[in-house]
């Protein structure tokens, strides 16, 4: 009891602490102003911060970020960049992998099979549901067993035969019951020579769902290869982290053949990069590197292959480079030029980060103001446990929802800062008079001290 009592006080502290830290601030000292509108049950709510609008903040971990009440009130708020903090457990599972057969003139999407399964839900067999002659079958995809993975599925990695080269496009569908299947998205690895070197793509992202069976389809009749390798990565977490938001399309510059650089509009958790491929059958190995400040060395931040490649009449596009999230402002594009390079011009690009949410205890009456855009305050924010006494994962997910009103951001007037620069002027300036004045009169009193003649003893 004494403990929940000290926990308490302790959060009521910090509450107030939070509080006074913000009481001198009104919404005028922030240059960026955003109107909210609130919904669900209070007294906490939740706002998915648009990064159009944090793009507006002054300092990189968002400390200039504030919510006023309809009085220009500070109300006491949270940062949350995930749901909850938790360690990931990563393992990679080799899986049985069974061939799925249709007739040649089968139209057909997916082949009907026979399967056998023991009690605990393994394949032992599959076959198809009907007989087919010798030269019939046709080869159509691949049945993959997860019964033995319990946590969810982040990515699949194949290997096949080394004859079948070039690029494998598949649908990816699961079902727990090989009954009822799921669309889980496309699928798409590649085998490339390039410059006497192979180029190879095995892996293929997954939603990081569970599912005990996967079936993969061969888009194009004939085209599967033979599986040599199939494995599964899963992962355990307690909560998943907050998803990703993109940039508008950001120009960049060309500093010499191959390497171009972008300029974000400030330091940024960024966790992918898209470039854009405009010009068809490009081919590009690239390395990408970030820094803070132009004052500091480059980083290396990731390497891949980047193609827009057309094949069967479609465009096959990889354009997407993942990174651990550092902080940085500035990007670096190294492309090896033997590919063909990616023009005279620097290619836009689109930046991901994760999403930021705001979660404020609304206090007074609203309308609530999200305002931003300052570099001299200090960091007022509060850890959610604090904020939400009783937090949970469940009562975040319950939180009352703050939306910006019409994606308006209103911005202060020129006037106001001009207004301000000028008010903070000539109070510089009457500082510098009064001291001015006062070595004057001390210079006076000196001179009028050496004119008087001495006194006679």
């Amino acid at each position: 009891m004494s403990q929940k009592l000290n926990l308490g006080w302790l959060g009521a502290v910090a509450l107030g602490v939070a509080l006074s830290a913000g009481a001198q601030e009104k919404p005028s000292d922030f240059s960026t102003q955003v109107p909210l509108s609130v919904s669900g049950e209070g007294p906490w709510y939740r706002l998915e911060l648009p990064l159009s609008v944090q793009l507006n903040a002054r300092q990189t971990d968002l400390s200039d970020v504030r919510v006023f009440n309809a009085a220009g009130e500070a109300q006491a708020y949270a940062l949350a960049r995930q749901t909850a903090q938790s360690a990931e457990n990563r393992t990679t599972t080799d899986v049985k992998w069974f061939p799925l057969y249709n007739s040649a003139d089968a139209t057909e999407r997916a082949p009907s099979v026979r399967v056998q399964s023991s009690a605990n839900g393994t394949l032992v067999e599959v076959q198809p549901s009907s007989q087919l002659e010798a030269g019939e079958e046709v080869l159509r995809g691949w049945l993959l067993d997860a019964s033995g993975i319990k946590a969810p599925l982040q990515q699949l990695i194949l290997d096949w035969t080394s004859e079948r080269d070039g690029f494998q496009r598949f649908s990816i569908e699961a079902s727990d019951d090989l009954q009822h299947w799921q669309s889980w998205g496309e699928g798409q690895v590649a085998r490339l020579s390039f410059a006497e070197e192979r180029v190879e793509q095995h892996e293929v992202g997954l939603p990081g769902q569970s599912a005990r069976y996967l079936r993969l389809l061969w888009n194009a009749p004939q085209s599967a290869p033979t599986l040599t390798s199939a494995q599964l990565e899963s992962a355990s977490t307690r909560s998943l982290p907050l998803p990703l938001v993109w940039s508008q399309p950001l120009a960049g510059t060309r500093l010499k053949d191959g390497e171009y650089t972008w300029q974000l509009p400030m330091g940024l958790n960024v966790e992918r990069v898209q470039v854009e491929l405009n010009q068809p059958n490009s081919l590009a190995p690239v390395s990408l590197s970030g820094r803070r400040e132009s004052s500091l060395p480059w980083q290396s931040l990731s390497s891949g292959l980047l193609y827009r490649l057309t094949q069967n009449g479609q465009d096959v596009v990889q354009n997407e480079l993942q990174l651990s999230g550092q902080t940085v402002q500035q990007l670096k594009l190294t492309v090896d030029e033997r590919g063909g390079g990616l023009g005279v011009e620097a290619p836009t690009v689109k930046f991901a980060v994760r999403s930021t949410q705001v979660v404020f205890l609304a206090r007074g009456a609203g309308p609530y103001t999200l305002a931003l855009g300052s570099a001299t305050v200090k960091t007022a924010n509060l850890p959610l446990s604090t904020l939400i006494p009783d937090y949970s994962p469940a009562k975040f997910a319950s939180l009352g929802k703050a939306t910006v009103d019409g994606g308006a951001v209103v911005t202060q007037a020129p006037t106001a800062v001009a207004a301000a620069t000028a008010d903070t002027n000539w109070k510089k300036f009457g500082l510098w008079a009064v001291l001015l004045l006062s070595v004057l009169f001390l210079a006076v009193m000196a001179v009028s001290l050496l004119r008087k003649p001495p006194v006679k003893p």
